[in-house]
Formats: structure tokens, C-alpha cells, sequence
């Protein structure tokens, strides 16, 4: 390679710099001091404590090394152990895949248990540290210090060790939860120098991860050992483990820096050179530092609550962890066709928890982060050309099918409403968008035309949850959206279709039952209903909390409901309704209000439609109660999962006083703000300001509203007003 070509490489890496930190930063202060990545590592949250960048392709962080729902991301906080430190983790999905190219530094004689958990040590939460871009615990079996931090596509670990005979392992043998080794390979490059590959299974199917790492400090030396891995009496692979032995001094510091690819051998050794050129652990940890610090800049909070500043900017920070780089610095990127390709002007993403993060997650980020939003939309419409659809929920070049919907059409909409997709795209971006929604042969789309709803007696291979009455709704919702933007677009003859396919919503309602109800291919609704039952019939929740998934047509779900009394009403009864039996609640129900369930997505927007029942009050007490009760700054301080930043994003817009109930429409509603002065500072220079100067943990309710100075009577601001730099003042009382 030549050194012009290595030039153009560093070019393009510190433009991938600039992006992560185009917003002007707040040098005043040190937002990141608010930022715990300890919250959510337990109960339900399954997070990872350990060290990223915003969206960064390495998430460095520390496995316990056992296997269980609670161990999703590799860590969980009453855990006790370590039994490594892997470069790829997910953000509370519930599934449980990665933790690729896993370390871990040992003292002899090394502690070593029976399979899963291998050769571990014990460590304490008093003797560990996790903030934005960097994580440090002591592995107190063998008083050994461990500093973790990242750049986009490199980790880079610090061990200080004692006097002795020291190993660092790198384990490529692993399985873990749903991921276990397919192949690998570990090549000696030179004293200071491996490199290799991870193939392996998991919920994304064959995953392919190069890598090369490089050490501050020669081993004396290295033992591979290489086991084959038998499938069904077949051998197809090797797992491998290397020992590096080191005699140390007391105190002696080594650092071991890893760059990982998804295109090759060739591409983890460009990256380590271009990103990690260096044995200087601080550099890079100041590094994302700033990267953290840049980018949780975009908004100000005012207050005298620590607490509420830790959990607002706790919350940012989960919101930025995906979707995650999938691309090397020269833009070369494995596709889901098994084929390299390049991007051109743009950066690849994947990591796209959809049906969760386009109520919220991705509309945050259309502000926070708008070219890097309008990159994940150019990488959703590359999946797309690559396999033939658009994506569900796709990460490590997989498509992993997992929920429902096809939600990279929202994501899609809701940028190209805003401007974020460039005029070359629209059309293939419409076009695909189309494509999807009339793929006949996938779960039930064909049956949903013909029918206008999916029936609940028919499964095929791509179904075995069913989920009819909720993909119904699902598709419907999607459906509004591509008429949305080909309306925009003038595509009048694609907007009238799928204006029309948007209203497939009614045909699941039962007006005897009064709620959306899963119906048969004769028409017939589902006999022995009741609204409180979870079924295999709706996703993860039950009739009560999948009755307003509408989010395109309030109005029209009025109407079908019987009026804005009887809607408010049965808002009401939801809030209060207890649950028959909570000890048989499924895992996803938490956080409850009466029916209503914070810990999972379809809920999300319900708390805003009192405000088109006339009584935003409502709306005001209940999102009180869930910001003030329902998040909290304790690794429990998540209700449920973290779904890839949707439940984070949540939090942040309903802090800053409203919500996008419906993700493509351009308004928010409006809800409560949790600080009494918040300043958003938008990538055209101008700065969106909400203000609540009489703000209390008493006075939660919204007694008027000025824009710009002059009164507001309307529930919603758009997104005009927020890009124009307005300017919200509310002002509370104690009662409604």
C-alpha cells in the first residue's frame, strides 16, 4: 500500500472524528462527570459497563463468563466474577450473541472453574469504574488493575500487574448464551504482534470477525493451543487460545491494543495503524473523552438535581451506543450478500433494533446526530439492495428476523421528512421502502393485502410466534408512513395505495370487545378473549397495551372506540387496572402503571394520547411518575431493557417536556419537562430552548404555554419550531 494511499486513509479517519464531533461542545462544563454506565447492568436493563464511543464498532467491556437471560450483555451487576474482557457486546437487546476476541490477564497459578466460566477472578464493585469511553476494575484474585478504552473500531486495554509470572489469554473458544465459535485463527506477526479471525454462530448467523492486536511490551512466550470444534460428528473448525507469558515487575504496566474488521485480515491492520498508531493508553482515553463529551454537549440541562442530571445524560449516553459502525476506515464493509463493498461519502451502520428504536432512538437522533442519521438510513437502503429487502433487525451482516413490522421504513420517512436523505436517494429509498411492504412470501404481507389483516391461524416458517393481530397493526402503521413521503414526493399513485393499506388498523378492532382483537381467515375474532391475557397472538403484550399502536390515525381510533369520552376513559382504566396475578407477568412487563408497561415499547407513546382526549393533566401526572419513579440512578435504574437506546430515548425527550407519538408526522406532544431551562443546539447553528423558571417536584403541571414570547394553545410542537430555533416557556403550577 502506498503512503499516499495510507494518507488518504488518515484523512478519511479524522473526518469520521469530525463527524462523531460536529456539535459545538459545552467547554464550560464536563457533562460527561453525569454519565453512570453502571445503570441498567441490573434487573432488566442488560446493559455493559464497559468502554465505547458514540456508535463506535468496539465495545470493549468486562463478561462475567456466565451464561443466562440476566447475562445478556456479558455482565451482570450482583455477579462476582471476570472471566474476560471482549471487543463486541449489544445494548439490553434480551438477546444474547458477540463478545468477540476476548482477554484476560492472569497471575499463575490462574483460578480456573468448570465450563462456561473458564478461568476467571474475582472482582468488587468498590474497586471499579466506569464512565463515558472508559472502564477500570481490579481482578482482586491476582491484584491486577485493568483500564479499558476505545476508539471506533479499536479497544485498548492498560493492565497493571504485579511481580510475578504473568498470561494474558485471548480466548477465541468462547460460547456464550446464544453464540459459540464456528472457526478461528491466531497468527504470530511478530514479537508485539497477532492477528486472526472469529467465525462464529449466534442469533446473527455467520458472524466473520477479523482482527490484529498489537502489545506494548514483548511476551517471553506464547503457546496457541487450537481444539477442533465437531458439529453433528462433523469437524468444521478450530477454536484457538493463546498464552502470552510476561515476567512482570511490581506495578509494571503493559498495553495490548485490538482493532477488529468485518472485511478481513488486511482491514484490522489498517485500522489499528490509522486509529491506534501508538502504545498511549491516555492519548485514546482522552480521546473518547472528548468524542463523549462533544456529542452529550448537543443539550443543556439546568438544575440543582445531581441526581436528575445523571439520569438525563446516563440516558443520552445509552441512546448513542447503537447502531454501531460496521465499516473499516477506507469505508469497506461486508454486505448480507457475503460480498466486500464500499461506501462513498458515508459510513456503514448496523445494529438496528428497529421495532424498538423508531419510536424514539432514531427521531433523537435526526437532531442530535443528522449526518449520522442520514447515514444509518443510507445503510438501511444498502442492506436492502444487498438482500433484497430492508432490514427487521440486523447487525454483524445478518438479518436476524427478530420482531415484527418493517420498521426501517418509519426510520427512513421520518429523515427524508426532515431533509437528512439527499435527493439522489429518494427514489431508491421510496422504492425499496415499497418493495418491502409487498413481499408477499414473508410472514403473512401477501394474506394482509388480500385480507387487510393477518389471520391468527396461519404460520409458516418465519412465524412461529405468530403475533398476527400486532403484525396488523405493525404494517399498517408502515404502511401510512411510505404514503407520507411518497405524498411529498408526488407519487400520487403509491401515496392513495398505501393511505388506504394504513387503514387495515380497523379491521382487527372489535367494537363488541372494544379493543383490537386477533381474528381468523374466515373473519371470525378470536373466541374466550380477554384483553389482559398474553398470547402468542400479540408481541409481547397484551390487548390492553397494543390497543393504541394507531400512532398514525389518534382520530381515527377515537372514532372506533366510540368518542373522546369512551377513549378517555379507557385511557384512564388502563392506568388503574391492576394485573389479575403480577407473579405471572412475562419477563417484558415491567415498570407497570396498572396496564400500561414502561419496560416495553409498545407503551411508549400511550401516556401522551390523554392530551388528545382533552386532558394533557393527565399526561403531565402519569409522565411525572414515570421520569421521577420509574428511572433512577442505580444499576436496577432501568425498567427494562435498554433495547439499543429506545428506552433511554424515551427519557430524554419526555425530560425535555414532549414526545414524537407519531414519528413521521413532524409533531411532538407535549408532556412535562423534568429542568427548568433546556437548550438543544441544532446542527444549523441555531439553539432550541425550553423553559419552566417555576418548575418543582410539585408543580408538574402546565398552567400556559408561550412560544417565542406569544401564547400557545396546541398540545404539539413541530419540528419546524424546534429547527427555527423557538424558544418554549411553560408555566407550572401544583394542580391541574
Amino acid at each position: 500500500m502506498t503512503n499516499n494511499h495510507r494518507f488518504l486513509f488518515a484523512l478519511i479517519f479524522a473526518g469520521a472524528l469530525m463527524d462523531a464531533c460536529y456539535c459545538s461542545a459545552n467547554t464550560d462544563i464536563d457533562v460527561t462527570e453525569h454519565v453512570d454506565p453502571l445503570i441498567g447492568t441490573d434487573f432488566t436493563g442488560n446493559t455493559y459497563p464497559g468502554a465505547q464511543i458514540p456508535f463506535g464498532m468496539v465495545q470493549l467491556s468486562p463478561d462475567n463468563g456466565l451464561s443466562g437471560w440476566d447475562r445478556i450483555s456479558g455482565y451482570f451487576y450482583p455477579d462476582s466474577t471476570i472471566a474476560g474482557f471482549s471487543h463486541t457486546h449489544l445494548s439490553g437487546t434480551g438477546a444474547g450473541d458477540l463478545y468477540d476476541i476476548s482477554f484476560m490477564p492472569v497471575m499463575l497459578p490462574a483460578n480456573e472453574a468448570e465450563a462456561p466460566l473458564g478461568i476467571y477472578s474475582r472482582f468488587t464493585h468498590d474497586n471499579e469504574e466506569a464512565k463515558a469511553g472508559y472502564y477500570k476494575v481490579n481482578l482482586s484474585d491476582y491484584d491486577i488493575d485493568v483500564e479499558l478504552t476505545a476508539t471506533e473500531r479499536c479497544g485498548i486495554q492498560r493492565y497493571t500487574f504485579p511481580a510475578g509470572d504473568a498470561v494474558v489469554i485471548l480466548n477465541l473458544d468462547k460460547a456464550m448464551n446464544w453464540d459459540a465459535t464456528q472457526d478461528s485463527r491466531i497468527v504470530v506477526v511478530d514479537s508485539l504482534t497477532v492477528e486472526g479471525y472469529r467465525f462464529s454462530d449466534g442469533w446473527a448467523r455467520n458472524q466473520r470477525l477479523w482482527f490484529r492486536s498489537r502489545f506494548s511490551k514483548e511476551w517471553d512466550k506464547i503457546d496457541v493451543v487450537s481444539t477442533p470444534i465437531i458439529r453433528d460428528g462433523v469437524e468444521i473448525g478450530y477454536g484457538e487460545i493463546a498464552y502470552f507469558y510476561f515476567t512482570t515487575e511490581e506495578k509494571e504496566q503493559i498495553t495490548v491494543s485490538t482493532a477488529i474488521s468485518c472485511t478481513g485480515q488486511e482491514g484490522a491492520a489498517l485500522n489499528l495503524e490509522t486509529e491506534v498508531p501508538d502504545n498511549d493508553f491516555d492519548k485514546y482515553r482522552d480521546s473518547a473523552h472528548d468524542a463523549w463529551q462533544s456529542a452529550l454537549s448537543a443539550i443543556s440541562v439546568d438544575s440543582d438535581n445531581e441526581e436528575d442530571k445523571t439520569k438525563f445524560y446516563t440516558a443520552m449516553y445509552h441512546s448513542m451506543l447503537a447502531p454501531t459502525l460496521y465499516c473499516d476506515v477506507d469505508g469497506a464493509y461486508m454486505g448480507p450478500d457475503g460480498k466486500i463493498h464500499n461506501t462513498d461519502g458515508w459510513q456503514n451502520y448496523e445494529t438496528f433494533s428497529l421495532w424498538d428504536t423508531y419510536r424514539a432512538a432514531h427521531p433523537l437522533m435526526t437532531y442530535l446526530q443528522p449526518q449520522r442519521a442520514s447515514d444509518f438510513v443510507q445503510s438501511l437502503i444498502a442492506f436492502g439492495r444487498q438482500n433484497g429487502r430492508l432490514p427487521v433487525w440486523n447487525f454483524q451482516a445478518s438479518e436476524t428476523d427478530m420482531m415484527i413490522g418493517y420498521h426501517s421504513v418509519p426510520v427512513i420517512v421520518d429523515a427524508y421528512m426532515k431533509g437528512l436523505i439527499p435527493d439522489s436517494l429518494a427514489n431508491e429509498a421510496l422504492n425499496s421502502c415499497v418493495a418491502t411492504a409487498n413481499n408477499d412470501n414473508y410472514r403473512q404481507i401477501g394474506v394482509y393485502k388480500k385480507l387487510g389483516y393477518v389471520p391468527f391461524d396461519l404460520v409458516d416458517e418465519h412465524n412461529s410466534d405468530n403475533w398476527s393481530m400486532s403484525k396488523t397493526l405493525e404494517y399498517a402503521f408502515d404502511d401510512y408512513c411510505i404514503a407520507k413521503m411518497a405524498d411529498k414526493m408526488g407519487r400520487k399513485d403509491i401515496a392513495d395505495e398505501f393511505y388506504v393499506r394504513s387503514q387495515n388498523y380497523r379491521n382487527v378492532f372489535n367494537s363488541e370487545t372494544g379493543f383490537m382483537q386477533p381474528r381468523d381467515t374466515n373473519g371470525a375474532f378470536l373466541s374466550d378473549f380477554n384483553p389482559e391475557d398474553y398470547s402468542e397472538h400479540i408481541c409481547e403484550s397484551n390487548a390492553w397495551q397494543y390497543l393504541w399502536s394507531v400512532q398514525h390515525d389518534i382520530d381515527g381510533l377515537i372514532e372506533l372506540i366510540g368518542g373522546s369520552e369512551r377513549f378517555l376513559n379507557k385511557l384512564e382504566r388502563m392506568m388503574t387496572l391492576q394485573p389479575n396475578d403480577s407473579a405471572s407477568l412475562p419477563i417484558f412487563s415491567t415498570g407497570m402503571i396498572g396496564q400500561y408497561v414502561q419496560g416495553n415499547e409498545p407503551s411508549h407513546h400511550v401516556i401522551y394520547l390523554f392530551n388528545k382526549a382533552g386532558r394533557p393533566d393527565l399526561t403531565q401526572k402519569y409522565i411525572a411518575r414515570v421520569v421521577n419513579d420509574h428511572y433512577d440512578i442505580s444499576p436496577a435504574g432501568l425498567c427494562g431493557n435498554e433495547d439499543c437506546g429506545q428506552m433511554s430515548a424515551w427519557f430524554v425527550f419526555s425530560a425535555m417536556g414532549f414526545y414524537p407519538v407519531n414519528p413521521v408526522s413532524g409533531q411532538y406532544e407535549i408532556g412535562t419537562p423534568l429542568f427548568k431551562a433546556i437548550e438543544m443546539k441544532l446542527n444549523n447553528g441555531k439553539v432550541f430552548r425550553v423553559r419552566a423558571p417555576n418548575l418543582s417536584k410539585d408543580n408538574i403541571y402546565i398552567k400556559s404555554i408561550y412560544v417565542n414570547g406569544k401564547s400557545y394553545d396546541k398540545t404539539y410542537i413541530t419540528h419546524q419550531q424546534i429547527m427555527d430555533g423557538a424558544t418554549v416557556e411553560f408555566e407550572m403550577r401544583s394542580n391541574k
